[in-house]
């Protein structure tokens, strides 16, 4: 249509997307519950943005996002540069909040899930400065 306005089928999309986002973020906080971590926030807020998902195993913090794809090819591509910053930023808000966690150390993970909710992790995806 001439003239329609494209903002209501924006906000479908935005809805799907984040429908898929909260699905995937549950694949991957069961998955890594079932490795033995215990999963310490969901959708963490910050100043500087939002972590998907904490963890925690044996004192070893993991900060960690979350990503939905098709295909785990598609997924490992799309953590860019300004995610990672604004990823970096918020883990040092919620750590001086959570003070006691990571005393074996932190790593930042992406946990990519496909569209058949098959999972893969990437440990230790970035680290400052990357």
């Amino acid at each position: 249509m001439i003239g329609a306005d494209p903002k209501p089928a924006r906000r479908r999309r935005g809805s799907i997307a984040s429908a898929r986002g909260l699905d995937a973020e549950a694949i991957a906080a069961t998955w890594l519950e079932g490795q033995g971590w215990a999963v310490l926030a969901r959708r963490a807020r910050t100043p500087a943005g939002e972590i998907d998902l904490v963890a925690e195993q044996g004192g070893l913090l993991a900060f960690i996002e979350v990503k939905a794809r098709p295909s785990f090819r598609d997924a490992a591509f799309a953590l860019g540069a300004r995610q990672r910053v604004r990823l970096l930023a918020a883990a040092e808000i919620w750590l001086a909040r959570h003070p006691g966690h990571g005393t074996a150390g932190m790593r930042f993970d992406v946990i990519l899930v496909a569209a058949d909710g098959s999972v893969e992790r990437i440990a230790d995806a970035f680290r400052l400065g990357d």
